[in-house]
């Protein structure tokens, strides 16, 4: 018999392996079918052409691969799904213990994952297939908004989850209004998706965050979870080692909608039904992400507010780039500010 602790490292560590396996494979595929934008560059929210973002970003989109989120699942699929079939065929072996696929802790982040890279992997096909077009915005809100109706639901009248915990405070009780909650939490960890914009930083940034809700998931014992939240981390590690500087590929809408989806399921797990703050502490253990919406909105805001622009350009790490930083310097900041957050959110958990 094993250790929790133990089940919970060997599947990230089988994740990091699988990935560096199945990365040639991918990128192979990515660079023989030249999956990448044909035209670069952008249009501004305001349908003005993004100026400063296509002096910064615009031909390396012409250059650099989509679809690298491919390697993220792909990774966490595999070590689930073999870890899940060997524990099948061998009932009484270890692997029966490394089994973390559960109905109780596991299946609906698994479910929120799977549905996330489905919806992210067809939008990045039709922005690469029809000239950088992927499906409309409003399309995949409606999408994200159905799907997180479905589990707000689940997790109201499945799994009677109606509040907030609150450290040192208490609970805030929503009643059936968790639902909504719910929807926005998830649309709004989709909007902070948009940090992956310079090779190297959503990858570090999301695995200081999954690391995080590990350490708080075995904090209240939920070590199927903290399972699951290991094997992100070790696949995002695999997903990094060739996205850095100079990156063979990009993550894209298929890798940041999958993580998303399933951050937002394991925030809520880990908060009322682990008797823990996991809904509370997102803002703390994933700053960056916050960071990246509330830049976002600022610079909406202030532009319909003055008819100027608060940051050069939004989000908040090209605004850095835009002023002179280089891309490297902005990913290895963010990667400090993200284990920074990470640390003081599971210290937080611990003593709360």
């Amino acid at each position: 018999m094993i250790s929790p602790l133990l089940s919970v490292l060997v599947p990230g560590i089988i994740a990091f392996i699988v990935g560096i396996a199945i990365t040639p494979l991918v990128t192979h595929f990515l660079y023989k079918y030249r999956v990448w934008k044909k035209s670069g560059g952008k249009t501004a929210l305001n349908g003005q052409t993004a100026e400063v973002f296509n002096t910064l970003k615009g031909e390396g989109e012409t250059k650099t691969p989509r679809m690298g989120g491919i390697i993220i699942w792909g990774s966490i699929l595999i070590t689930l799904g073999g870890l899940y079939g060997l524990a099948l065929l061998f009932p009484e072996s270890i692997f029966a213990e490394l089994d973390f696929l559960t109905r109780s802790q596991t299946l609906i982040p698994t479910a929120a994952l799977l549905v996330g890279a489905a919806i992210g992997f067809l939008n990045d096909f039709y922005d690469v297939a029809h000239g950088g077009r992927g499906l409309r915005l409003s399309v995949r809100l409606g999408l994200i908004t159905v799907l997180a109706s479905s589990l707000g639901w689940w997790f109201y009248e499945k799994l009677e989850v109606t509040g907030v915990n609150i450290p040192f405070d208490g609970t805030l009780e929503l009643g059936v209004f968790i639902i909504p909650f719910f929807v926005l939490l998830t649309i709004a960890l989709y909007a902070s998706g948009v940090i992956d914009g310079i090779d190297g930083l959503s990858g570090g940034v999301f695995a200081a965050i999954f690391s995080a809700y590990a350490g708080i998931a075995i904090i209240q014992e939920q070590f199927g979870i903290a399972a699951f939240c290991i094997t992100t981390t070790g696949a995002l590690l695999a997903f990094l080692w060739f996205n850095i500087p100079p990156a063979r590929y990009w993550m894209t809408e298929t890798g940041t909608m999958a993580l998303t989806l399933a951050l937002a399921t394991v925030v809520f797990m880990t908060d009322s039904l682990g008797d823990g703050f996991g809904i509370s502490l997102l803002p703390i253990v994933g700053f960056p992400l916050v960071a990246t919406v509330v830049s976002n909105i600022l610079q909406v805001s202030h532009r319909k507010l003055t008819g100027r622009k608060l940051f050069k350009i939004a989000p908040l790490h090209h605004h850095f780039e835009a002023i002179g930083w280089p891309s490297y310097k902005v990913t290895m900041r963010y990667w400090i500010i993200s284990i920074l957050a990470a640390a003081v959110g599971v210290v937080i958990a611990a003593v709360a």
